[in-house]
């Protein structure tokens, strides 16, 4: 089990007036605003900024298209505008229907392109402002919704595939789904905006309430995870709120509690930085919910309304300290936390290609590279998973590490499903090296509105340059974690690669080296704002060093801490030391 008790410095943010999305979420009357309006406006195919900020809530951003913007606005033209919808998918699974669902969204009305998130969710790009209320509904006919997939509320709560251990898998999943709905928005907004539901034209003579939220929501997004040791893919310590599993004799005995965790920061302010979570105690499954309410009414009443880059939980809880948030968790629930019980993690990466589960049924995991499935002349990745879909009849598990397992597939199907596999060239990754195996990226250009540098277009061409100085060494197959983020949002979860490279400007990078390999351990800078060639001048050296004098066993981020490239950092407050 890895300790995080560790004692932090104190963290001194000035709170004040609140900022202005604060005043737009109070005024929206529970999230409409005005909508309604100005998706109907034929005029424009973008939409007010306060209304974009409404959007999130409603799982979707309006984007453009960055590679068009300088010649849109050559020709005089608006910016080439196109919505990103998030499809919520609690722990990450799906049904084939709901898989051809999206596949068709996809293709008819996006940009022909499916991302698995970081987060386990379906994210569709390119869809125009006057498709929305059509996939939106198409999205909701398939039994699946987009409502709280961003914005100030908890979001898709993530949850551990798991395919070794599928009967556990499906009771973890169960409560993973539990807390998903019991932790979304009551507003009858989005069914009035998108289902054409009963319209509600004043929320307070109605008595409509958010009796969790209030009206308006919490500071800023909030993040769930649940994790099942020895498997850490879900990176519970980045999450404002972790559940581990407890398996004792084969059975689910609750879950301990993480609590602060976030991958967010903003250069240059060093008050702002990459956080682990923090074990405060463990609670029974039935308890589950209970203690994400209490936790999220804190994060309520006490995240700062004032400066957004301040708001998430890991500072509301740093700059008072953990005891103050256990003893008013304590409060809140009206009974204490047990002593959390030990754990430990070993890997957070994913198991590729067939294994066997439990029940006589077989999980099949694909590597997505960043997540993108799209078809390609040589490479008919959608269709062939659509064709899949068409006959399987188990599920989709979504990871988070943008991969696809093909779960829950009967011993009748597997030789089906294996020829289509073969058929199409779908890869499980073996034939990739490790560190591509390992890789993750975030969207960033051209769709980001945030992307200070490219990520997903980028990274593939990055790691096939490291993977000859890796080869070089005999170390092709050596797992290691590598990720990349077009901002310091960190949507990638850089700050937790052994690896790390968080855009700066076009074509540079912070060089972060050092974090776990089981994401116990966050990521330190190593080198600033570099680009391409002095990436693999400064990596070549360390990762000659690594080949010659690591331990039996020893991962490249250990390797790094020990030889001291840099310090080990365990506490997200030494983040800028």
């Amino acid at each position: 089990m890895t300790d995080h008790k560790t004692v932090h410095k104190p963290v001194h943010i000035q709170d004040g007036p609140p900022s202005d999305v604060e005043r737009i979420k109070k005024d929206s009357n529970y999230l409409r605003g005005s909508l309604v309006e100005t998706l109907s406006d034929p005029l424009s195919a973008g939409i007010p900024d306060d209304d974009n900020r409404l959007m999130k809530f409603h799982g979707s951003y309006l984007q453009d298209d960055r590679d068009l913007r300088t010649e849109r606005q050559r020709q005089k033209l608006e910016p080439a505008y196109q919505f990103m919808v998030r499809v919520r998918v609690p722990g990450g699974v799906a049904t084939p229907e709901q898989w051809l669902v999206i596949d068709d969204l996809a293709n008819t009305y996006g940009n022909q392109t499916i991302k698995l998130t970081t987060r386990q969710a379906f994210q569709m790009h390119g869809i125009l402002k006057w498709n929305m209320k059509t996939s939106m509904k198409g999205i909701n006919d398939a039994l699946m919704d987009t409502l709280a997939a961003c914005g100030d509320v908890n979001r898709n709560v993530m949850c551990n595939p798991n395919p070794d251990q599928s009967e556990l898998h499906a009771e973890v999943h169960e409560w993973s789904k539990e807390l998903s709905d019991y932790l979304s928005p009551r507003t009858k907004a989005y069914h009035e905006i998108w289902l054409d539901g009963e319209k509600v034209v004043d929320s307070k003579e109605n008595n409509e309430t958010e009796p969790m939220y209030g009206d308006v929501y919490l500071p800023r997004k909030f993040k769930i995870g649940v994790a099942v040791p020895p498997s850490n893919d879900v990176d519970i310590f980045s999450q404002d709120l972790g559940f581990i599993a407890v398996l004792e004799d084969g059975n689910l005995q609750g879950f301990n509690i993480s609590v602060g965790g976030g991958m967010g920061m903003t250069h240059g302010d060093t008050n702002t930085y990459p956080q682990l979570g923090r074990v405060i105690g463990f609670c029974k499954p039935e308890q589950i919910t209970d203690v994400a309410e209490k936790i999220i009414t804190i994060q309520r009443d006490y995240g700062n309304r004032s400066e957004r880059k301040y708001a998430r939980f890991k500072y509301t809880i740093d700059s008072r300290g953990i005891d103050w948030l256990k003893n008013e968790l304590t409060e809140r629930l009206g009974w204490q936390l047990e002593e959390a019980h030990d754990f430990h993690f070993d890997h957070n990466g994913d198991r590729y290609g067939w294994v066997k589960g439990t029940k006589n049924r077989w999980n099949f995991t694909l590597f997505i590279q960043n997540g993108r499935i799209q078809d390609k002349p040589d490479y008919q990745l959608m269709t062939g998973l659509r064709e899949i879909a068409k006959i399987h009849t188990g599920d989709f598990r979504l990871t988070a590490n943008q991969n696809l397992v093909i779960g829950n597939v009967t011993s009748q199907k597997k030789k089906q499903i294996m020829e289509l596999i073969e058929e199409y060239g779908l890869s499980d990754g073996k034939q990739q090296s490790a560190l591509r195996r390992n890789s993750m990226a975030c969207v960033a250009f051209p769709t980001c509105g945030l992307a200070m540098a490219e990520s997903e277009r980028y990274l593939p061409s990055l790691i096939e340059k490291l993977e000859t100085l890796l080869e070089e060494e005999g170390l092709r197959d050596e797992e290691i974690i590598i990720r990349m983020s077009g901002c310091p949002n960190g949507c990638s979860r850089a700050a937790l690669g052994e690896i790390g490279f968080i855009g700066k400007a076009p074509g540079k990078y912070n060089m972060y080296l050092g974090a776990g390999f089981a994401g116990q351990r966050l990521s330190k800078l190593y080198r600033e704002s570099i680009g391409e060639k002095e990436i693999l001048e400064t990596l070549q050296p360390i990762i000659q060093h690594y080949a010659k004098e690591r331990l039996d066993g020893e991962h490249f981020g250990d390797f790094v801490v020990r030889k001291e490239y840099v310090k080990a950092v365990i506490s997200g407050t030494d983040f800028h030391d």
